[in-house]
């Protein structure tokens, strides 16, 4: 996790707001939960990130953990679903997720409260298609935020394999506890009890 804290708020809020999304900047503990997707299209690897920033006391926190925004390479080469694997679209969903168990298990945000758009790639390779003429699907598909799990040996995962069907999805285990803890005290502070999601294209 990378921390850093500032008196000037962060620039990829402002890119956010550039873009016509909506930004939290009033209140501690108000928090704008950001994707960025890498360049890269080859599935399989953490080489994206999510941002966590909000403000405390009247500074900007921002937090910067290493995640995947992508589907497995797995599940490219043998989609669980018929129409094709699923690539979340970048854009803001906003009010779409809240704390609940992620299958049944452990505590995340999971997509609950709206509907996202997913582009279905049908081509079974190791490559995300976005865009182009990709299709786009929207509706409610479980495209939760949540984590990966330590190998049994102690060490991180390395593949996205197993982790991701369109999920966004820590690598560090520890991340996000960290994340949750947070999203528990917006809940606290009496903000409110569904978050937004903004993806980014890097």
């Amino acid at each position: 996790m990378q921390y850093t804290k500032s008196k000037d708020m962060p620039s990829i809020l402002q890119r956010c707001a550039d873009l016509g999304y909506a930004i939290f900047t009033k209140k501690d503990y108000d928090l704008n939960i950001i994707g960025v997707r890498s360049p890269n299209r080859i599935a399989g690897k953490f080489d994206d990130e999510i941002h966590c920033i909000y403000k405390e006391r009247g500074e900007w926190i921002h937090e910067t953990y290493q995640a995947t925004t992508d589907p497995s390479a797995e599940q490219h080469l043998n989609p669980s679903n018929a129409k094709g694997v699923a690539i979340l679209k970048a854009g803001q969903y906003r009010g779409v997720y809240c704390l609940d168990l992620h299958r049944n298990s452990y505590l995340a945000l999971c997509q609950r409260k709206g509907e996202v758009t997913v582009y279905r790639d049908q081509t079974r390779d190791k490559i995300s298609d976005i865009g182009g003429d990709t299709k786009e699907d929207t509706g409610y598909f479980g495209i939760n935020i949540h984590r990966a799990a330590s190998a049994q040996n102690g060490s991180l995962a390395i593949s996205t394999r197993y982790y991701s069907a369109g999920c966004q999805v820590f690598v560090h285990p520890a991340d996000f506890a960290r994340f949750i803890a947070l999203c528990e005290m917006q809940v606290g502070a009496g903000i409110g009890d569904t978050f937004s999601y903004t993806l980014l294209e890097d």
